[in-house]
C-alpha cells in the first residue's frame, strides 16, 4: 500500500497518520512501529512512530536535504497490513522564510567543541529561559503561552527549557501538573496518555515556529525510582518520535541524582550515595538509548544535582554533547560557586559547550534581582560559556493571579509572584541586551583573558573585572564594582581600538576614546560615566 508523496519545506516537519488493521488489547505496549527513510544521498535512518490512541500511529519527519526521500514502515507485528510494509515519499523543497531554525537547520556542536551551531555552520547563541512547567494547563493555551513567547522573542531569547510532564517540586500526579489532556502517564505507569502530548505538541510547534529551540527535559530525576527505567525508556521513545524532527535539545533529566524531597532516608549518607550511584547508572543507560534511537542526533545534555556539572551526573561523560551547570540560588553569595564551576567546566578535556542552565532565578526568595541577573550573565559569558539561561521566579512553576503554585513538598512556597508580573522583570530585558552586544562580534571565538585587565577577578575577589575577546580584534571587560578603576594590559603594538562604555542596564553606549598601548603595552581608560556595573568594549578601529 502506498501513502503517496508529501511535499516538505527544508527543515520543517510533516506527519503521516497510520491506522492499524488489527485490534490489540494494549497497542502501546504490544507493538512498536517505525519507518525506514532513505534520503537522496542514500543515507538510511530508522524513524520511530508514536502511538496516537486506539489503533492510530503518527510518523513525523524533517530533513535539510533537498530532493525525494523514500520510506517504508516496519511494525513489530508484521501481519498488521495497516502498519507494516507501507511505502511513501517525501519531497523536500527549499525554505524561503526568515526563521533561523528552518533557514539554517537544527543544532549541533561546533568542531572545536566550544559552542553550538546550526547544521549549516551558523553559530547559535544560547540565551535560555526556564519554563519548567510550561506544558501545564495553568499556563493557558493559547493566550498565556503565546504572550510569553512573543515577549521572549522580542527580548532575544533563543531556547526554552521545559519539562515533559514529569515535574519537579510536586509529587507524582499532583493536579498542578495536568494539562488539558490530563497527566502524561496513567497512574500505574502502564501506558502513555497520548492526549497530554497532543496538547504539548501545540506548544512545541509554536516555539519552533517563532524561532525558539525547545530544550525538552524528559523528567525530573527522581521519577527513575517512581516509574522505573523501562518506563523512562518508553517515555523517551515517545518524546523522540514526536519531537526529534524539530530542532530541539534533549535534556535527559532534571536534578538527576536528587532523591524525592520527602525521602525518609535522605539523611543517611551511605544510603544516599547508593541511591545516587544507582540512578546515575540508570540515567546513563537511558541517555545511551536516546542517542541510539534519535535519527537526527539532536544535542543531548543533563541537568545536574549534587555536583554542579552535568558531566559528573552520568557514568560516561561521552554520552553528553553539552555540559549543563546548575550552580546557586543564593543571590550574590552564589557568585563564587558559579564562577568556579564555569571555569572548571570550560577547562575540562575534551571540550564541549558549557551552559549555565540554572542559576539564582530573578526574585527567588525575595532576592536575586536584575543586578544579579546582569552579573551572572556577564561573568559566565566572559568566562567561556557557550550561552546562559535566565529564570524568573513565578514563571518556572507558573504562578497565576487566580491560583499561585502554592507550597512545594518541603512545605513552603518559593514566593507567589504571578508569572504575569514575573515576565516583566527587567533582568530578562538586560540579559537580552547583553546578548545583543556580544552578537556584534564573533562571540563564538571569544576566549577568557583575565590577564588583559588589572585588577582582575580571582578566588580572593570575585567582584573584580572579567575580560574576554579575540586578540587584535575585540576586547570586552565587565566591571561589577562601580568604584573600580582598571588598567588594560598586553595591548598589541601599533593597533588602535575604538573604546566605549556600555550600560548593561539600558544598552546605552558612551564614547570613551581611542585606545592604544603605551611603552609598557598598557592603557588606562577614562573613568566610567556612572556609578554602577559597566561593560567596556575595545573594538579594533
Amino acid at each position: 500500500m502506498s501513502l503517496g508523496t508529501k511535499r516538505i519545506e527544508r527543515n520543517r516537519i510533516r506527519e503521516w497518520s497510520l491506522l492499524s488493521s488489527k485490534k490489540y488489547i494494549d497497542p502501546f505496549n504490544e507493538i512498536e512501529v517505525s519507518a525506514v527513510f532513505t534520503d537522496p544521498d542514500g543515507e538510511v535512518k530508522m524513524i520511530p512512530a508514536f502511538w496516537k490512541g486506539a489503533g492510530s500511529w503518527g510518523l513525523r519527519y524533517s530533513s535539510p536535504k533537498i530532493g525525494v526521500h523514500t520510506f517504508h514502515t516496519v511494525c513489530s507485528d508484521e501481519s498488521n497490513q495497516g502498519l507494516h510494509g507501507l511505502r511513501g515519499k517525501a519531497e523536500v523543497i527549499g525554505h524561503r522564510g526568515k526563521n533561523p531554525l528552518f533557514k539554517h537547520g537544527p543544532l549541533r556542536v561546533s568542531k572545536d567543541g566550544k559552542y553550538l551551531e546550526h547544521l549549516d555552520g551558523t553559530p547559535f547563541f544560547w540565551l535560555g529561559d526556564t519554563w519548567w512547567m510550561g506544558f501545564a494547563k495553568r499556563f493557558r493555551w493559547p493566550d498565556d503561552f503565546k504572550l510569553l513567547t512573543k515577549d521572549r522573542v522580542k527580548k532575544g531569547f533563543s531556547i526554552i527549557q521545559i519539562v515533559a510532564g514529569l515535574y519537579p517540586d510536586m509529587p507524582p500526579f499532583d493536579p498542578r501538573g495536568e494539562n488539558e489532556g490530563g497527566f502524561p502517564w496513567d497512574k500505574g505507569y502502564s501506558r502513555i496518555n497520548q492526549r497530554y502530548f497532543d496538547f504539548a505538541d501545540r506548544r512545541v510547534d509554536w516555539l519552533v515556529e517563532n524561532g525558539l529551540v525547545p530544550c525538552i527535559v524528559g523528567a525530573w530525576g527522581y521519577f527513575m525510582k517512581f516509574a522505573g527505567e523501562g518506563v523512562m525508556r518508553r517515555h523517551w521513545r515517545n518524546l523522540i518520535a514526536r519531537y526529534f524532527a524539530y530542532p530541539v535539545v534533549w535534556c535527559i533529566a532534571g536534578e538527576v541524582t536528587m532523591p524525592y524531597y520527602l525521602w525518609d532516608e535522605a539523611s543517611d549518607l551511605e544510603k544516599r550515595r547508593h541511591y545516587s550511584s544507582e540512578v546515575r547508572a540508570a540515567w546513563t543507560r537511558v541517555t545511551n538509548y536516546v542517542r541510539l534511537i534519535d535519527p537526527n542526533r539532536n544535542p543531548i545534555t543533563i541537568h545536574p544535582s549534587g555536583s554542579h556539572f552535568g558531566r559528573d551526573n552520568v557514568d560516561d561523560p561521552s554520552v553528553l554533547d553539552i555540559d549543563m551547570l546548575h550552580t546557586s540560588h543564593s543571590d550574590i553569595q552564589g557568585l563564587p560557586v558559579t564562577v568556579d564551576s564555569v571555569t572548571t567546566a570550560v577547562a575540562r578535556s575534551p571540550r564541549i559547550p558549557v551552559v549555565v542552565g540554572e542559576v539564582t532565578y530573578e526574585g527567588i526568595m525575595g532576592a536575586s534581582w536584575e543586578n544579579i541577573q546582569r552579573l551572572m550573565f556577564w561573568v559566565c559569558m566572559l568566562s567561556g560559556t557557550a550561552g546562559h539561561t535566565y529564570g524568573a521566579n513565578g514563571i518556572w512553576q507558573v504562578n497565576t493571579r487566580r491560583k499561585p503554585f502554592g507550597p512545594s513538598p518541603h512545605g513552603r512556597s518559593w514566593v507567589d509572584t504571578p508569572w504575569e508580573d514575573a515576565y516583566r522583570l527587567t533582568g530578562s530585558t538586560q540579559v537580552g541586551l547583553g546578548k545583543k552586544l556580544l552578537q556584534r562580534y564573533q562571540w563564538w571565538r571569544f576566549e577568557p583573558h583575565p590577564e588583559w585587565v588589572e585588577p582582575h577577578w580571582s578566588t580572593q575577589n570575585y567582584q573584580a573585572p572579567y575580560a574576554a575577546g579575540i586578540s587584535e580584534q575585540v576586547r570586552v571587560f565587565y566591571m561589577p564594582s562601580p568604584w573600580q578603576t582598571i588598567k588594560v594590559k598586553e595591548m598589541e603594538n601599533a593597533i588602535e581600538y575604538r573604546a566605549f562604555y556600555y550600560d548593561p542596564r539600558t544598552g546605552h553606549e558612551y564614547k570613551a576614546s581611542i585606545a592604544s598601548g603605551d611603552a609598557n603595552h598598557e592603557w588606562r581608560p577614562p573613568i566610567g560615566p556612572m556609578l554602577q556595573d559597566l561593560v567596556l568594549v575595545l573594538e579594533r578601529s
